[in-house]
């Protein structure tokens, strides 16, 4: 723990000093990167401070508790202070996603139940929404395709912090939690005889990349097919005259994004291309995951996006996540964005992974 701590300082310092460099100051791009960094190194410096100023505290008090009754009185609760500070110099230590930091792309698309499952995903979409309200992010719909009853068959928000999160706040870092199928237990607003039905949405979570960074995905002169079409909304009816619509199909991979929620084309060319490379770099970074996934960061976050990761159910105001065993009855409010619970079972049950596997490797 100390070596890794002593590295981390180390680096919070060297971008300290980079921060003052006239070249970096110079590449607004660059300074962001080094500020971002710095401020996301800057608990775990805290922290490692604290840890020290605890261990010198009490290293103090046992060398004077021999001859003073007063610092042998404090012993027990500077020994807690320790055991607490290291604790969470421990958790901050952790190997962490390299995208912790960053914002989000999340798509919902409906999935089994038909026009049932349309109304879910706009209840997961009002549910995104209002949870990144609550969590200080902006959020909005970037494309969609709705539904003739309201719903939305599949559609894309982007989710963004503003400024600088602390670590383990930012969107990423909260809501690659949520890729996988979630099922709905209801009695749809179709179903006249009262019969409950289960239903199916399907949620991707993609790690959103930042201004400069998006050179690592780099596209062949080949390899992009680009068709432009007229804006269509619920049904299939034109909502404009112009062919603003925007589809991008990456051949080598048959990765196809569209965009139309935009007002002009180059406007969803752009968002259509920012989509496009970070699917393209989340297929990547699966394959790596897959390749070596004895080494997985995540436990959790890595399970087959297939897998039915949550239920809500409707009758009994239920929600429960199949990965955490977490379980609650106040699933009204969950769904009007109180989603922070939920997803700290997650986080924990990422966490206890990590150590377990640190735990395991530093024992070999």
């Amino acid at each position: 723990m100390l070596d890794s701590a002593a590295a981390i300082v180390a680096e919070h310092a060297e971008l300290e000093r980079r921060m003052t460099d006239p070249e970096v100051l110079a590449d607004p791009a660059l300074m962001r990167k080094v500020n971002k960094r710095y401020a996301a190194l800057g608990p775990t410096v805290a922290a490692v401070n604290a840890w020290q100023a605890a261990q010198d505290d009490l290293e103090t008090a046992q060398e004077l508790a021999a001859d003073d009754a007063g610092f042998a009185e404090e012993l027990p609760a500077l020994t807690q202070q320790v055991e607490r500070s290291e604790a969470k110099l421990r958790t901050l230590l952790l190997p962490r996603d390299e995208d912790d930091d960053r914002d989000v792309i999340l798509e919902v698309k409906a999935g089994a139940g038909g026009a049932e499952a349309a109304l879910f995903a706009a209840d997961l979409v009002r549910m995104y929404l209002r949870y990144a309200e609550r969590a200080g992010w902006r959020a909005s719909v970037t494309d969609g395709t709705e539904s003739d009853l309201g719903g939305y068959t599949d559609v894309r928000l982007q989710i963004q912090a503003k400024g600088v999160m602390e670590p383990g706040t930012a969107p990423w870092a909260r809501l690659k939690y949520e890729g996988g199928v979630h099922r709905v237990q209801r009695v749809p607003a179709t179903e006249s005889q009262g019969r409950i039905h289960t239903s199916a949405v399907g949620v991707l979570v993609m790690p959103d990349l930042d201004e400069g960074d998006d050179d690592e995905i780099v596209f062949g002169p080949n390899d992009l097919k680009i068709d432009v079409y007229r804006s269509s909304g619920p049904g299939g009816q034109s909502v404009n005259t112009t062919d603003s619509a925007v589809r991008i199909t990456h051949l080598p991979t048959g990765v196809v994004v569209s965009c139309q929620n935009e007002k002009s084309q180059l406007q969803n060319k752009e968002s259509a291309m920012r989509v496009l490379k970070a699917r393209l770099r989340q297929l990547e970074q699966e394959k790596k995951d897959a390749e070596a996934s004895a080494a997985r960061k995540s436990q959790v976050r890595n399970m087959d996006r297939s897998e039915r990761i949550r239920t809500y159910n409707y009758p009994e105001n239920r929600i429960a996540d199949h990965r955490t065993g977490y379980k609650s009855y106040n699933l009204d409010s969950v769904l009007d964005g109180d989603l922070a619970a939920v997803i700290d079972s997650a986080v924990q049950a990422d966490e206890a992974a990590r150590m377990a596997a640190v735990a395991a490797g530093s024992s070999e």
